[in-house]
């Protein structure tokens, strides 16, 4: 599964809105958004931020974090 669905299924494991998950992590709406559409890739701050969502709500972050790092930009 590549990073853009990752994000998706686990803000959508939760229930949240693109905009509450945003909220939770610390980062805008627009920002959520282009991760799932695939047109940017988070920072590490934001990485750690994910991480320890995924930690509060029991979800697995090993996924997330495989994804993410091959994940390449589209241009």
């Amino acid at each position: 599964m590549g990073f853009p669905d990752e994000i998706k299924r686990i803000r959508q494991r939760c229930f949240l809105t693109q905009q509450n998950f945003a909220n939770e992590i610390k980062v805008t709406f627009s920002t959520v958004n282009r991760w799932e559409g695939g047109k940017a890739k988070p920072n590490l701050n934001a990485m750690k931020n994910i991480k320890e969502f995924c930690l509060k709500n029991d979800i697995d972050y090993a996924g997330v974090e495989e994804a993410w790092l091959d994940f390449k930009v589209e241009k």
